[in-house]
C-alpha cells in the first residue's frame, strides 16, 4: 500500500508554524472561517511567507464562501488547495478547479450518511474528506466510524479526519483502504485552538511514520 500522507490543520499563528513544520507533514491548513477558533484572521500574509519545502502544500480551509473570495485569499495567502467544509455546489468544486486551485470536498459522517451525497461530486473534486458530524463544523474531537469506510464506492482518493490523536493513530494501520490518502489532524494535538503543542507534534509523528512502515511490511 501506499505511504499515507500527514496534514496538520488549524494553525492559527506564525510563531506556532514552525512547531508543525519541523515534523515535516505533507499538508498544512489554514482556517478561513471568521467562526472557527482556528480562524487565522484578516492578516494572512505570513501564510505566503513561510518557508517551506516544495514538496509541502498548503491548503486554505473555507465554509460557503464565494468563489471569488476564495480565489482573492488563496493568491495572497499563496495556496494551492482549498478544503471545502461546507455546502459548496459541485459548480463552485468545477469554477476553482477551472482557476487552478485542488480541491478537497468535505462530507461529515453521522447517522444514516450515504455516500450517494457524493456521486455528482467525483469528477469536480481532487479528494474528499471524511470528517465526524457534531456540534461544530470541524474539530470536534472525536471519531466516526471507520468501518462505514468499507462502503465508500468512488475511486477518488480520501482524508481521513475527525478526532485522530496519539490515542488512535494506531488504529489506522487496521483501515486498509487501497483509497486513505492522507490523515488530517487537528484539535488533539493543541495546546488551545489553533496552537499546536510541540511535544504532542514530535510524539504524533513518531507513531505515525509506525503505521507507515508496518503498512509497508504488510504489503511486502
Amino acid at each position: 500500500m501506499s505511504k499515507i500522507k500527514l496534514k496538520i490543520c488549524g494553525l492559527r499563528l506564525r510563531e506556532n508554524a514552525d512547531s508543525v513544520l519541523d515534523i515535516h507533514p505533507d499538508f498544512i491548513g489554514f482556517i478561513f472561517y471568521c467562526k472557527s477558533p482556528r480562524y487565522v484572521g484578516n492578516r494572512y500574509e505570513w501564510i505566503r511567507q513561510l518557508e517551506i519545502d516544495s514538496s509541502l502544500k498548503k491548503v486554505g480551509v473555507f465554509v460557503d464562501n464565494p468563489v471569488e473570495d476564495i480565489l482573492c485569499v488563496t493568491r495572497d495567502a499563496g495556496l494551492g488547495f482549498v478544503q471545502l467544509h461546507g455546502n459548496e455546489s459541485v459548480e463552485t468544486c468545477r469554477l476553482l478547479r477551472e482557476k487552478g486551485l485542488r480541491v478537497i470536498k468535505v462530507f461529515s459522517i453521522g447517522i444514516n450518511f450515504s455516500f450517494s451525497a457524493l456521486r455528482s461530486y467525483i469528477d469536480h473534486v481532487d479528494y474528499f474528506l471524511f470528517d465526524t458530524r457534531g456540534k461544530y463544523l470541524g474539530g470536534n474531537g472525536i471519531p466516526f466510524d471507520w468501518s462505514l469506510l468499507e462502503d465508500y464506492p468512488y475511486q477518488v482518493p480520501f482524508f481521513l479526519s475527525g478526532g485522530i490523536g496519539i490515542d488512535n493513530i494506531g488504529h489506522v494501520k487496521y483501515l486498509n483502504h487501497p483509497l486513505l490518502y492522507a490523515v488530517d489532524v487537528n484539535s488533539k494535538l493543541e495546546l488551545e485552538p489553533g496552537v499546536k503543542d510541540p511535544r504532542l507534534l514530535k510524539k504524533f509523528r513518531e507513531e505515525f511514520e509506525k503505521i507507515n512502515h508496518d503498512r509497508s511490511e504488510h504489503e511486502l
